[in-house]
């Protein structure tokens, strides 16, 4: 059985608590917290996904799953340990070279923090290999990060299959996680091919049971 992570990027803000509070009941494994500058991406949620951290840090146990949609990664890491997540993954696209990346690796690692290093759709699977010996979780985009509710890229698919292989084949210890357009109708797909944990937002937020949803997505 897969993993849920829920991203709360479109909770209404009016409603923020009592949504959080619906998600943890219904079965979800992480709150996926999408973070965005209005640079890396065009859309900007800082300020929005720590003021819903802070909620979560005084109504919520549940695993904090931070993805960083950001150019100024470090400093993004630092504002985001406060809130002591479970996992905060980087953009590799973010990094000018090798060594940028293995310092984010490192300095999160140093934090006792879990890290994972995500790609967009049009980055090659194979560019991620090098660093996988040293990270937790790849976070494969299954749409162009930045906005929710778009359709799934159907070609991200053999990414996923790709890195399923070279995963088993060196036996490795990585979660591969998706995010993107995700609902009950392409799930088994994404599953089958080799994703592990499921980032769903729209799919459950829009839903009139989170519940049966999550159950659906997890089956």
């Amino acid at each position: 059985m897969v993993e849920v992570s829920a991203s709360i990027l479109n909770i209404k803000n009016e409603n923020v608590i009592q949504t959080l509070y619906n998600l943890e009941s219904s079965g979800i494994d992480h709150f996926h917290i999408d973070v965005m500058d209005g640079k890396f991406v065009k859309n900007n949620t800082s300020s929005k996904m720590i003021e819903y951290c802070e909620y979560l840090n005084n109504i919520s146990n549940m695993p904090l799953d931070v993805h960083l949609m950001v150019q100024d990664v470090e400093n993004y890491i630092k504002s985001f340990l406060t809130f002591e997540p479970n996992i905060i993954t980087v953009h590799l696209e973010a990094a000018k070279d090798k060594k940028e990346i293995m310092n984010w690796i490192n300095f999160i690692k140093q934090n006792n923090v879990k890290v994972g290093v995500s790609i967009k759709p049009n980055t090659k699977i194979e560019e991620i290999y090098k660093y996988l010996p040293f990270v937790h979780l790849i976070l494969i985009m299954t749409v162009e990060p930045g906005e929710g509710g778009q359709e799934l890229i159907p070609e991200t698919i053999e990414k996923i299959q790709k890195l399923n292989k070279y995963i088993q084949k060196n036996n490795l210890e990585v979660d591969i996680q998706v995010d993107g357009g995700i609902n009950t109708k392409n799930v088994n797909l994404l599953k089958k091919a080799g994703a592990n944990i499921i980032v769903a937002g729209t799919a459950i937020i829009n839903s009139n049971n989170y519940k049966n949803i999550v159950q659906t997505l997890k089956a």
